[in-house]
């Protein structure tokens, strides 16, 4: 809900910001939140912890907001949104193949169901928007696969170091790296230079979305801590749907019927994703 919510505020902004400076700010300042209750304990484990182990998290914090935000702002160059968005649903799907493939999860009927369930209440909510024309090649299609794939991966690999280490200075120091690695790609948009220039309400726009992304991406490794890969990131499908919603309600969009069959079947795919107690990965 906060990524719907994150997108919704980001159209205050885009006018104004570039979409790699709008990424660097965004995990700027949600470090900035994060970093007052992980300085402490990410001097010690930063002491305590392996060079591998950092490097490690480093990757997968670049990995979660850099890469992943790179290919996806590429796809929406040549694609529409609701294609991306609907390309992009398929994160649980991916996240539970790999987690299978790796022996993090195992697979069954109702999770299965459950994540298709939500692809559908995805499919649902976007159909109204699906009959745009698009620009003929598939470089847009194969760079937001690419971000979901990199999205699932990093949601899979994530959980020895959260088992390993404190949740805090683990999202610390992951969205720091991220800040660092994106600050050098939004050099070309020449953001030392333009963050002078943006008017009070795309920094109001901007301060919530850095806000809410540090708190957001607590929950997300929090959940990643304690749940499987694939029950966490089937709730990604409740995205398009917040959007839809907040955009009809503050943005004054219209709103699709077809919104209200998505909400019944994102619903009942998050029940079946999440209901199972028997299919949860044991604490090692």
């Amino acid at each position: 809900m906060q990524v719907g919510a994150a997108i919704v505020a980001s159209r205050f902004a885009v006018a104004e910001v570039p979409p790699l400076t709008l990424a660097m700010l965004r995990y700027a300042i949600g470090f900035a939140c994060l970093a007052p209750f992980a300085w402490k304990a990410l001097a010690v484990k930063s002491g305590t912890a392996s060079v591998r182990d950092l490097v490690a998290m480093a990757a997968l914090g670049i990995g979660q907001f850099g890469i992943l935000i790179a290919l996806l702002n590429f796809g929406l160059q040549h694609l529409g949104a609701a294609h991306a968005a609907l390309i992009f649903s398929l994160f649980p799907l991916l996240t539970l193949l790999l987690a299978a493939a790796l022996g993090r999860e195992r697979i069954t009927m109702a999770l299965v169901a459950g994540v298709l369930l939500s692809i559908a209440g995805v499919a649902v909510a976007l159909s109204p928007k699906l009959g745009a024309p698009q620009s003929g090649h598939w470089w847009g299609e194969l760079a937001v696969a690419g971000a979901a794939c990199t999205g699932a991966l990093c949601s899979v690999l994530y959980r020895p170091y959260l088992q390993r280490y404190p949740t805090v200075p683990v999202s610390a120091f992951a969205m720091l790296a991220s800040v660092l690695f994106l600050a050098l790609l939004a050099l070309g948009e020449q953001w030392p230079a333009r963050v002078f220039t943006f008017s009070g309400q795309a920094w109001a726009a901007i301060g919530f979305i850095g806000v809410s992304s540090g708190i957001g991406y607590f929950w997300w490794l929090y959940a990643l801590k304690h749940e499987s890969p694939t029950r966490v990131t089937v709730f990604l499908a409740l995205n398009p749907l917040t959007a839809a919603l907040l955009g009809w309600a503050l943005l004054e969009e219209s709103l699709h019927p077809a919104v209200l069959g998505a909400l019944v079947l994102i619903a009942a795919g998050l029940w079946l994703a999440a209901r199972p107690a028997s299919t949860r990965v044991p604490a090692a």
